[in-house]
């Protein structure tokens, strides 16, 4: 497996998503044992997760335990980033809220370092921006808890390039990822991609394919995509991530899998070079 870095520390080039062995339509915990599992087997470092990767009301931070559990039965479990994050939350409707408060950043922190099993959390990242909380105020429970050894780094998700370059400020230089929507249907990123490249910062895009309920439809919606793909004789997948790849070395996709096939799919990624002409094709694309 290639390898990338978040901060210090050295990761697979393709991370793990674990949204959907937790959320609506998720596996029974079998598969989803068996999916991680796969994915530590075949070299992947890195785990993305949430406090918010539930389904019902009473379940917060099922993934997070679910992750816990398969890593304590692996031997390589002990190798892995384990990047989680605070501040959206589910109801159990259905629904997504969010909670930037200083105050409930350091609780939920809290909970997911009990539910992980850890002294301190790998990566911590702000989830999503709360209108209603001053965006300094949030990133700076991620200062106070980096400063008090809680988590290893800090990072944040859905910012926009003037929150990347606050959150470097306000952590002192020690941000060290940004997780945001990326995908051949939704690059308006790109900004926030290139920001990251130009600080050394990790880009792990999230929904790589589109969306759980879409990344079936990857090669029909964009033709270039399978093109390019049949050409290689793999899947559009992995050429999506090898494009994503070749964007710029601080790029770590993170797609989600609830099938050990498509962890073992995914990761090949790392393995395939396009060559400049046919990146030229997909950013067209």
């Amino acid at each position: 497996m290639h390898t990338r870095r978040i901060g210090e520390v050295e990761v697979s080039a393709i991370g793990l998503g674990g949204m959907p062995m937790s959320i609506e339509g998720r596996p029974d915990e079998s598969r989803s044992l068996a999916t991680l599992h796969a994915a530590l087997d075949a070299g992947v470092t890195l785990i993305d997760t949430a406090d918010a990767y539930h389904r019902d009301a009473g379940e917060v931070g099922h993934n997070e335990s679910l992750i816990a559990k398969a890593l304590s039965t692996h031997e390589r479990g002990g190798d892995v980033l384990v990047a989680t994050k605070g501040g959206h939350l589910r109801p159990g409707d259905g629904s997504w809220t969010l909670d930037g408060r200083p105050e409930y950043l350091k609780r939920a922190c809290e909970a997911s370092l009990r539910r992980l099993g850890v002294e301190a959390i790998g990566l911590y990242q702000f989830h999503r921006p709360d209108p209603r909380v001053p965006y300094a105020e949030s990133v700076g429970a991620l200062r106070d808890l980096l400063d008090e050894g809680k988590i290893r780094m800090a990072g944040i998700s859905n910012a926009d390039p003037e929150q990347i370059r606050q959150a470097q400020e306000i952590l002192g230089g020690r941000l060290v990822s940004v997780q945001n929507q990326f995908s051949p249907a939704f690059r308006s990123s790109e900004p926030e991609l290139e920001l990251c490249d130009e600080l050394g910062v990790a880009f792990l895009p999230w929904s790589p394919f589109g969306g759980i309920s879409k990344a079936g439809e990857l090669g029909s919606a964009y033709a270039p995509f399978a093109r390019v793909a049949q050409a290689h004789g793999v899947s559009a997948h992995q050429v999506c991530l090898a494009w994503m790849l070749a964007k710029s070395p601080v790029v770590v996709p993170i797609p989600g899998a609830s099938r050990p096939e498509s962890v073992q799919d995914s990761v090949r990624a790392a393995d395939l070079e396009l060559s400049a002409e046919e990146i030229a094709e997909l950013d067209a694309a």
